[in-house]
Order: structure tokens, then sequence, then C-alpha cells
């Protein structure tokens, strides 16, 4: 699989490293985890493709790591919680609705067919989404931010589409349909 990125390969300290989830929350208030506390969550092993927006696929990859569904569940979003945004190293972010976030094959992956992921394959920890195409699975997650209302990420304020469902070839801004996100 071709390691694509924008930008550079982030360095991981576990000793200082932690991910959090704030924004709008039900309790109003913001949850961390250290490296050890994120790695004490219970895991789960997926299998699912991987379909890029350059219009390559790979199929079967083996996934190892926190499903979002249990974030969700640790850190109830607030009723009005609509989306939430991924957020990585150096301002990156990837928006997803709720109900993608929970799908249950939505995971914050530590692991590749059997191995911890390289720095270039997201080291520490990437989303895995297999049901967007590839550049809402944001490498080196820091952050996961719930949202009132849909933003636009990094890429889709550069021109690709809002919702990137790989099997509607939802590539392109100019392919959005009224409803499909917020103004560019």
């Amino acid at each position: 699989m071709p390691i694509l990125h924008y930008g550079p390969v982030p360095a991981c300290n576990p000793q200082t490293w932690d991910i959090r989830v704030y924004g709008a929350t039900q309790s109003a208030r913001e949850q961390r985890w250290s490296w050890d506390g994120f790695m004490a969550l219970p895991k789960t092993e997926i299998i699912a493709d991987f379909h890029c927006v350059t219009k390559f696929s790979v199929l079967g990859i083996t996934w190892l790591g926190v499903p979002a569904a249990d974030v969700l569940r640790a850190v109830p979003p607030s009723a009005a919680a609509t989306h939430v945004m991924v957020w990585a190293d150096f301002g990156y972010g990837a928006n997803l609705p709720i109900e993608v976030f929970a799908e249950p094959y939505t995971l914050l992956a530590t692991h590749r067919d059997g191995r911890e992921l390289t720095p270039e394959q997201g080291y520490p920890v990437r989303i895995v989404v297999p049901s967007r195409y590839g550049w809402k699975n944001v490498k080196w997650v820091r952050a996961i931010e719930y949202m009132i209302g849909d933003q636009r990420g990094f890429w889709e304020e550069r021109g690709y589409h809002n919702n990137a469902d790989p099997w509607r070839e939802q590539r392109y801004s100019y392919q959005e349909l009224p409803g499909d996100g917020p103004d560019l």
C-alpha cells in the first residue's frame, strides 16, 4: 500500500503523548488518556478495505485498536453534537458525522497486519474509517472534537468531497449536492 501524507511525519514520545476528547461533550468536560491509559482500553480487531481517492484500493487489511464507538461510550457527546473532527499534529483534521464515527468498523488503530504501526503509517494511533476514502483515515491522531454542526477538515477545505463515500465515488467538492456539507 503506498504511504501518502501531507507534511512531515511527527515524532512521538509515548512518555508525553496523549489523546483527548473535547468540545460538545455531555459533561462539558474534556477527557484525556496518556499512552498507557489509551493502551489499557479494550481493543478489537477488524478486517477492512482501504480506498484511496487516487483510485487504488487495498483489500483485507487487519487492524487492531480501540473502537470509536467505545470512545463515544466513555465520553458521551452532548445531545446537540452532530459531527466529530479528528485532529492530528500540525493542524490536520478530518470531519465525520457522529453516526459514521460510531460505526462498528471505525477504529482508533494501533496495529496493522499484526504489527505496531510505523511512524509513516500513523504511529501511534490512526483512525480507520472503512466506509470513507483514505483522507478521512487520519494518521497521528491527537484529539477528537465533538461539534455541533459540520465543519470542513483539511482536505475538504481544499476541494475534496465533504462525505468521501467511495461507493458513491465522492471525491471532489464539485460533485457535492445540496446538503452534502457546509459552504466552501
